[in-house]
C-alpha cells in the first residue's frame, strides 16, 4: 500500500502539492475520454492554424488576404456560440459533441481535397474557416457543460488545470511539427494527418456517457439566450470575469505585432520563441496546478492574475533586451494560465446545469472576442506611434480596465466558494448525485435552473 500523504517526507509533500492534481483522471472515465479526444484533436487543429495562412500566403501574396480569415471567422463563432449555448442546454450534450467534432473532421478532408488539386483555389479556405469557427461555436459550450456531470465537485479545479495543460502541449507540439510538415511534405500532409485526428476524437467521443438534457429543458431560441444573458448579468461576479478576460484580450494582446517587435528588437530569429513563450509560460503553471484546488478566492485571484498579465505586457513593450522580453512575455502566459483555470473553476462551481451552455456560449465569445478585436488594437495603436508604445500602453489600459472592474464589481472580489450560496447549492446538489437521490440536479438539470428559470438568490475558457 502507499504511503499516505501524512507520511511522506516533508520535502516529497511540498513537492507534491505542486504537481497537478491528477484526481479527476483517476476518478472519472469519461473525463479520461474527453481528455485524451480533446488532447488529439488540439494537436491536429494547430496543424491546420499553421498551414491555412500559409496556403493563403502561397496562392496570394497578400498580406489583406490571410488577414481576412479573422474576419469570416468572427461573425460565425458570435451567432452559432450563442446558439450553441441555447442549444447545448436543449438536446444530448454528448450527440451534439459527437456530430460537430465529424463536422469539423469533415472540413479537414475537404483542406485536404483542395490542397491536392493542380491548382487549389482560395475560396474553399474561406468557406472552410467560416465554417469550422460555426461548429466551434455549436460544440465548445457542450464541451463546457459536461464537464461538471463527469467530474466530481471537489475536483473541478483540477479538471480545469489538466484541461488547460491539455491545450497548451498542443500549442507547443502542433505548431512545430506543422512548420516541419508544411516545409518539407507541403500542407496536405497537415491537413491529412487533422482528418486523421478528427477520426480518433470522434471514435473516443463516442464511449462517453449519453449527458441529456432536463425533461424541462426549453427549446433553443432567442428566448432562451435571453435568460441566459439576463442571468449573467445578475451574477455580477460572473459578469465581471467576463470583463476582466476581455479587457485583458483588448488591450493587452499584441501578438499581431510579434513580426514588427522581433525587428524592432533586432531579433528576427527570435519570432518563434515570441509565439512559443505565451503558452510555455501557461504550461508552467499547469505543470505546478496541485496549488489552485486551495485556493477559495477565486475572483481576487482572476484579478490579481490579469492586473499581472497586463504589467508583464507593459514590461515587455518597454525593454530593448529580446531574452528579458521573452522572459515577460512567458510571465504574461502563466498569469493568463492563472486566471484562466480560476474563471473556469468559479463557473463550474456556480453554474446551475440548465444554464451552463448558455452561460459557456458568453463564456466562448468573452474569451474569442477579445483576441480578435485586440489584434485590431495592437496593429492600428503601432501603426498611430510604434510598435513598442503599441504593447507596453496596451499593458497599461489593460492594468486601468481591470482595476476599474475590481472597484465597480466588488461582489466580484468578495466571492468565496466556501461560502457563496451558488457554490454551496452546487455541492448540496454533487452530494444527492453521490447519494443516489434520482432527482439529482446535477444529474438532469431540474432542480438547477433547467429551462433557464430565476432562481433568485440560489451562476465561460
Amino acid at each position: 500500500m502507499p504511503p499516505t500523504p501524512e507520511a511522506r517526507p516533508p520535502r516529497t509533500r511540498r513537492l507534491s502539492a505542486l504537481l497537478p492534481d491528477l484526481s479527476p483522471w483517476r476518478s472519472s472515465r469519461d473525463f479520461r475520454l474527453m481528455w485524451c479526444a480533446g488532447a488529439v484533436t488540439v494537436f491536429g487543429t494547430f496543424l491546420t492554424f499553421v498551414a491555412v495562412p500559409l496556403q493563403l500566403k502561397e496562392l496570394t501574396g497578400s498580406t489583406v488576404a490571410v488577414g481576412a480569415v479573422g474576419a469570416v471567422e468572427l461573425v460565425p463563432l458570435i451567432v452559432f456560440g450563442l446558439y450553441g449555448g441555447a442549444l447545448a442546454d436543449a438536446v444530448d450534450r454528448r450527440k451534439l459533441v459527437v456530430w460537430s467534432e465529424a463536422g469539423l473532421g469533415l472540413l479537414s478532408v475537404i483542406l485536404l481535397l483542395n490542397s491536392v488539386l493542380p491548382q487549389p483555389q482560395v475560396w474553399p479556405l474561406y468557406v472552410v474557416a467560416a465554417a469550422t469557427s460555426a461548429l466551434t461555436g455549436l460544440q465548445r459550450p457542450a464541451l463546457t457543460a459536461i464537464l461538471p456531470r463527469v467530474v466530481p465537485h471537489d475536483q473541478l479545479a483540477a479538471a480545469a488545470a489538466l484541461n488547460s495543460l491539455r491545450w497548451q502541449i498542443g500549442a507547443i507540439a502542433g505548431p512545430a511539427l506543422a512548420g516541419l510538415l508544411v516545409a518539407y511534405a507541403g500542407v496536405r500532409w497537415a491537413y491529412a494527418i487533422d482528418a486523421v485526428t478528427f477520426l480518433v476524437s470522434v471514435l473516443l467521443a463516442l464511449g462517453l456517457a449519453p449527458s441529456p438534457a432536463a425533461r424541462e429543458a426549453e427549446k433553443p431560441s432567442l428566448r432562451a439566450i435571453g435568460q441566459g444573458a439576463h442571468y449573467a448579468w445578475k451574477r455580477k461576479e460572473l459578469l465581471g470575469t467576463y470583463a476582466i478576460d476581455i479587457v485583458a484580450m483588448l488591450f493587452a494582446f499584441p501578438t499581431a505585432i510579434f513580426p514588427f517587435l522581433a525587428d524592432d528588437l533586432d531579433a528576427p530569429w527570435a519570432l518563434g520563441l515570441m509565439y512559443a513563450a505565451l503558452p510555455a509560460g501557461a504550461s508552467v503553471v499547469s505543470l505546478t496546478s496541485g496549488w489552485t484546488s486551495r485556493v477559495h478566492r477565486h475572483g481576487r485571484a482572476v484579478v490579481y492574475a490579469a492586473a499581472a498579465w497586463g504589467l508583464a505586457m507593459a514590461a515587455a513593450g518597454w525593454v530593448t533586451d529580446v531574452w528579458l522580453v521573452l522572459l515577460l512575455l512567458a510571465v504574461a502566459g502563466a498569469c493568463d494560465m492563472v486566471s484562466g483555470i480560476f474563471r473556469s473553476t468559479m463557473w463550474n462551481l456556480t453554474i446551475p446545469d440548465g444554464l451552463r451552455g448558455r452561460l459557456a456560449g458568453i463564456e466562448l465569445l468573452s474569451y474569442s472576442v477579445g483576441p480578435q478585436l485586440g489584434q485590431v488594437r495592437a496593429g492600428g495603436m503601432a501603426a498611430l506611434t510604434n510598435v513598442r508604445t503599441s504593447v507596453w500602453s496596451g499593458g497599461l489600459m489593460c492594468l486601468v480596465a481591470v482595476a476599474a472592474l475590481a472597484v465597480s464589481l466588488p461582489k466580484l472580489m468578495a466571492y468565496d466558494a466556501r461560502t457563496d450560496p451558488h457554490a454551496a447549492q452546487m455541492r448540496a446538489a454533487a452530494e444527492r448525485r453521490r447519494a443516489g437521490d434520482g432527482c439529482s440536479a446535477e444529474g438532469d438539470g431540474r432542480d438547477e435552473g433547467g429551462g433557464g428559470k430565476d432562481q433568485g438568490v440560489t451562476v465561460a475558457g
